[in-house]
């Protein structure tokens, strides 16, 4: 049962207004203007999910998720069986919002190069060029990347914390919005090489697909009858709406009382007895930024604790590093997440408090 106490959480709007305010923004075909009155980040990420599902059945949850994370300008790690529809829901999302996307099939044999890009020596300019590798495109799809070396996978690194790539001591910007999704097979260990913590912190949530139910199995069966959907899908949003729905994003207003609780349970993670290594500091700020998000997903511009609950377990699990007993008594991460959400604090406002 989830205990409460009682903090200084106001509940209330944020003051900030973007009413008539118009900002300049650089998409990918120069600048524009774009007017942050008339975008709702809420309704925004409805349409996208709604023009998603013409393609993957179901499974509204993991693809707000997926949303909320590229507005919060982060990145995704999806772990889940073969043929359940990741590489298809991260071509939906891209048509769907008209961005940029390549995909990188991760081998053994994958170089960093073929990731972040060469130089190669013109000998009509008589100097060196840069060939641009496959990273440097707005949606990035990194499939079964836990097949490829340690070596290749960190080339990923700085492109997913600084939005950069640096090739013979030159930094090379990457378009926005970017966003990097990785796959990878939970179930086939063969041959593969386990992302590293540090790799792993990078991505800003973990979802999962898992299996259709029947009923949606079977209206799949009908929607792929003739042709498959995705060659139809027409994009329902810019890269500009992206751009202006991040700035929004990291303005919802959140109350410090929140703040404490965020931090809260990040570090109940770091001292409980089945953990090796907790939540970093980075995961609570991508927790802060999850739960402003979510916020705007469900049409407010303020953030409450259940926001930040909603968010915990795919923003966090993926971040801890459990005993070595703990995971032969099978237990998971979500599971710790979960018994620390129940056992924690939660604030409630003054006002729901005298309600109370």
């Amino acid at each position: 049962m989830e205990k409460t106490n009682v903090f200084t959480y106001s509940g209330v709007r944020s003051t900030r207004s973007y009413k008539g305010a118009m900002r300049m923004i650089q998409g990918q075909d120069g600048f524009s203007v774009v007017n942050y009155s008339n975008i709702s980040v809420g309704e925004l990420i409805s349409r996208i999910a709604d023009n998603i599902q013409k393609v993957i059945v179901g499974k509204r949850n993991s693809i707000e998720n997926i949303i909320i994370a590229l507005v919060s300008g982060g990145h995704v790690l999806i772990e889940d069986v073969p043929g359940v529809g990741k590489t298809s829901l991260v071509s939906a999302l891209s048509k769907s919002i008209s961005c940029t996307f390549r995909r990188i099939q991760f081998t053994p044999d994958v170089l960093p190069t073929d990731v972040t890009g060469f130089s190669m020596y013109n000998m009509k300019e008589n100097a060196f060029e840069y060939r641009p590798g496959a990273v440097i495109s707005q949606i990035v799809l990194a499939d079964e990347i836990n097949r490829t070396s340690p070596k290749t996978q960190s080339s990923l690194l700085e492109a997913m914390e600084e939005g950069q790539v640096t090739v013979d001591g030159k930094s090379y910007p990457l378009p926005s919005p970017f966003m990097v999704l990785a796959t990878q097979n939970p179930v086939e260990y063969l041959g593969t090489f386990p992302l590293p913590e540090a790799q792993l912190d990078r991505f800003l949530m973990k979802v999962s697909l898992g299996y259709p139910q029947p009923d949606e199995e079977v209206f799949m069966l009908e929607r792929f009858r003739t042709d498959a959907p995705l060659n139809e899908l027409t994009a329902v949003a810019t890269p500009e709406e992206i751009i202006a729905a991040k700035d929004i994003v990291r303005n919802v207003y959140v109350d410090p009382a929140v703040s404490k609780y965020i931090v809260q349970l990040a570090r109940a993670t770091r001292g409980h007895q089945d953990v090796v290594l907790g939540i970093s500091p980075r995961g609570s700020i991508a927790l802060y930024h999850a739960a402003q998000a979510r916020a705007c997903c469900r049409g407010r511009d303020y953030c409450t604790p259940d926001d930040v609950k909603d968010m915990a377990i795919p923003v966090l699990s993926h971040r801890l590093k459990l005993r070595q007993d703990a995971r032969l008594r099978n237990l998971q991460p979500e599971a710790i997440i979960s018994g620390i959400i129940d056992s924690s604090y939660v604030p409630v406002s003054a006002r729901d408090h005298v309600n109370a």
